[in-house]
């Protein structure tokens, strides 16, 4: 059921919010008076427990969407057009990624690309957000890594997050898409 909305309030769509940032994001937003349209791969079998222990699974809309498929990133964005995208979604183990580095990077780069071609499609003014990785460091050797450290990633799932990052670059650099990454460290 679609909660209303007021005709100035922002409206995010937070990809992955099914997860420990996505649902504390979630909150986030909500408490400053955002739309939040909540997404996963299977919206009506996920228990969405995080976002219930927080006590704001009632106040998201919840939608299904498969990032791998570009037709139904499309029709969410369509649907929802929203002026924000937080995209937290894919496979997160570095460690099963070196047992499915297919559904990982599938998950994870193919993911943000078809996002990111998702809205320049549609051609509508989003602000998107990626949750990237330290993982795209590698190893650095015991000295901490910052913007100017280049990317060694290890794992396939550092690959496919390295890959996502430079999507995002891409279709900023190239199409003027208001895209950036985050480099997410443990938290």
């Amino acid at each position: 059921m679609d909660k209303i909305r007021k005709d100035n309030q922002k409206t995010a769509l937070i990809l992955g919010v099914s997860g420990q940032d996505g649902s504390y994001l979630a909150r986030f937003l909500l408490a400053k008076g955002y739309r939040v349209i909540g997404a996963s791969r299977d919206a009506q079998m996920s228990s969405f427990s995080n976002l219930k222990r927080l006590g704001v699974y009632d106040r998201v809309d919840l939608e299904s969407v498969s990032l791998n498929d570009f037709r139904s990133v499309l029709q969410i964005l369509k649907k929802v057009r929203p002026g924000e995208v937080y995209n937290l979604a894919g496979q997160t183990s570095v460690g099963l990624s070196f047992d499915q580095p297919v559904e990982s990077f599938e998950s994870i780069s193919i993911g943000t690309l078809n996002l990111l071609e998702a809205i320049r499609f549609l051609d509508i003014p989003i602000r998107i957000y990626n949750a990237g990785s330290s993982e795209c460091f590698g190893n650095t050797e015991g000295i901490s890594a910052n913007e100017e450290t280049p990317f060694r990633p290890r794992s396939p799932y550092a690959v496919a997050k390295a890959a996502a990052f430079w999507h995002m670059a891409n279709y900023r650099e190239a199409y003027g898409l208001f895209a950036c990454s985050g480099l997410i460290f443990n938290n």
